[in-house]
């Protein structure tokens, strides 16, 4: 789970159970259609809370690594933060929220028009499909937003620096 190495310790937002605060809008969005929509959206300030927590532990870590090198460490810290918060908000926020969305929205709809299951179980179906769907988008989104980035924001920063994240 997580990207630095032995010599970098335990990532508290990467090596630890506070990673799963990430994927709060993932349970949120599953549980939509039977939970009053204000907790799908306190859901989305978890995990927002999460990502913006993330990106500032690796401001903190890139300014302190900067500061020992004898760097700048406005833009060190100003790289790490931009670069974790965008790909954290990508990979664990809008994209598997809105992937997650729609498979229930599907699921919901076929089930409404394949099946004569009463409301609430085809509503409680649709929670288990969107939390079992959950482990199975999460490393094929964080590929692609590695992808993503990789061939667009991070081919601003200089060759030699090393990736914000993996701080």
């Amino acid at each position: 789970m997580g990207s630095g190495g032995p010599e970098a310790g335990v990532d508290l937002y990467r090596d630890t159970w506070l990673r799963y605060l990430g994927y709060a809008n993932e349970v949120g969005e599953s549980f939509r259609a039977i939970v009053p929509v204000s907790l799908v959206w306190a859901s989305y300030g978890v995990a927002t809370a999460y990502v913006t927590a993330d990106a500032v532990d690796k401001g903190k870590k890139a300014a302190a690594l900067q500061a020992q090198q004898g760097g700048g460490v406005a833009k060190g810290a100003t790289l790490a933060v931009v670069d974790t918060f965008i790909w954290q908000a990508l990979a664990s926020v809008i994209i598997p929220g809105f992937t997650i969305n729609r498979i229930c929205a599907a699921s919901l709809y076929l089930l409404a028009s394949r099946t004569r299951w009463p409301l609430p179980v085809r509503k409680w179906a649709t929670t288990a499909l969107g939390l079992s769907a959950i482990p199975f988008i999460i490393k094929p989104i964080d590929r692609s937003v590695d992808f993503l980035m990789d061939s667009s924001l991070r081919k601003l920063y200089k060759r030699d620096e090393k990736p914000p994240t993996s701080f």
